[in-house]
């Protein structure tokens, strides 16, 4: 964490040791790793040369499949729910009616309405990595994509973290684990501890940038290093973590005072927050603060929008959160594209399973985990698709189930990183595959 006003043996200019051998960590998430050891990461690994990214927003809670993406005309009432279908701008395509905005961005977008895989669990952890939480347990479980991501291709720019979290609240927060990679790859909470400790609260910037002053006094640790160079890698290293710490690129784009009003407007703030209960507010702002911290070079954002639990009310939490979602989703999508980006993003939207084919008699769904959905967009992929069915009463997937694992090797193919070879090492040594799957033929 960047602490550096603490008790203890100071030098000279009243700096504690204790205090300056923490700058580097910022606090929670890519940043609660060391700033050195994401600089050698990334000097070992080389930089990526093209800037891929991916935003996934996670409908916390489960949304209901046949109530978004494929509205099931053809079942019996107690089955078929309160909503109609539209047509989208692509022939054929229908989507809910709650969904206009997107139904006009269509041909940019995929949806897929035969998820499988899904547990039957409220967590995001296969919503992120792919894996259930089970895999790999005794060496911290799989990692999130953000991380795998993190430790692979490391910063774009040394100034922001590769992996942000958005939307720390509610029981479905959890922005994605590192897994066996550790914490050094957790992502960056902005609204934590991580932007706190970022501020160089007595110190000064003219302090701070003086380095040199600062190695020099550490003495003791420099008659610990040896003669092949350590000293001068961590001088360097050290050069470049100010650079990080010096930095206002991260937080500019956490400004959304600096994005041009009319933009904010589109997207809108999603207010009022209806239906949270104990999860997630449907913050449209997110999704715009996605965009930018994608713009100023983060690899991977994750957040969750909305509580989409719906055991009762389904068709009014449907109504509220979708339209909140449409609007913001919708401005994402042009936003990207409208920017020469959406090539290069792809945004996935989806929860853990999905809803009963029965509504109950409170009027909502219950948990499903035989069968779910997903939205796709940009990612140079195929869109303008609707993958895969379910049967008639959408129980089960019908033809053509799309594998939770196939949806998460599609972002890592979007990413540029083959699923089929690509491997990180757990704890032993062993090369773990990122999935055990290939990514979606249709969309790649």
């Amino acid at each position: 964490m960047l602490n550096l006003v603490g008790r203890g043996p100071t030098f000279c200019d009243g700096i504690s040791r204790r205090s300056f051998l923490k700058i580097g960590a910022l606090g929670a998430g890519a940043g609660a790793l060391s700033l050195a050891d994401i600089l050698r990461a990334e000097a070992a690994a080389g930089s990526s040369s093209q800037h891929k990214a991916v935003i996934i927003v996670f409908l916390g809670g489960g949304p209901p499949h046949q109530d978004m993406w494929e509205i099931k005309t053809d079942a019996p009432s107690e089955i078929r729910g309160e909503f109609n279908p539209i047509a989208t701008n692509v022939p054929g395509i229908e989507i809910c009616e709650v969904f206009p905005r997107l139904a006009q961005v269509m041909d940019r977008c995929a949806v897929i309405r035969s998820v499988v895989g899904c547990e039957d669990r409220h967590d995001s952890f296969m919503s992120y990595s792919g894996w259930s939480q089970r895999e790999l347990r005794s060496l911290g479980g799989y990692p999130s994509i953000g991380s795998a991501v993190a430790k692979l291709r490391g910063p774009v720019d040394l100034s922001v973290p590769p992996f942000v979290g958005l939307a720390n609240v509610g029981v479905w927060k959890n922005p994605g684990e590192p897994g066996f990679l550790g914490a050094a790859y957790k992502p960056f909470l902005p609204d934590g501890q991580g932007m706190a400790n970022m501020s160089l609260k007595e110190l000064s910037l003219d302090r701070l940038k003086d380095r040199r002053s600062l190695l020099d006094g550490l003495d003791n640790l420099r008659r610990e290093a040896d003669a092949a160079g350590m000293m001068e890698a961590m001088d360097a290293f050290g050069q470049r973590a100010l650079d990080v710490l010096t930095s206002s690129r991260l937080v500019d784009a956490l400004d959304l005072s600096k994005e041009d009003p009319r933009v904010v407007e589109r997207y809108g703030d999603g207010k009022p927050f209806q239906y949270q209960y104990d999860g997630a507010p449907t913050i449209n702002e997110h999704l715009l603060l996605a965009r930018r911290l994608v713009e100023a070079g983060v690899r991977c954002v994750t957040l969750t929008f909305g509580r989409w639990d719906s055991h009762g009310k389904n068709f009014d939490l449907v109504r509220d959160h979708g339209s909140k979602l449409d609007q913001a989703l919708s401005a994402l999508v042009e936003d990207l594209d409208v920017r020469g980006m959406l090539d290069d993003v792809t945004v996935l939207t989806w929860g853990e399973f999905g809803r009963t084919p029965r509504i109950n008699n409170g009027a909502g769904r219950d948990h499903w985990p035989q069968v779910s959905c997903a939205h796709l967009a940009g990612g140079g992929m195929r869109t303008g698709q609707a993958i895969g069915s379910t049967n008639r009463l959408g129980e089960h997937a019908n033809g053509r189930p799309v594998h939770v694992q196939e949806v998460i090797a599609t972002l890592y193919h979007n990413l540029g990183l083959n699923p089929a070879t690509t491997t990180l090492a757990d704890p032993t040594g062993r090369p773990r595959y990122l999935v055990n799957v290939p990514a979606i033929e249709e969309l790649v």
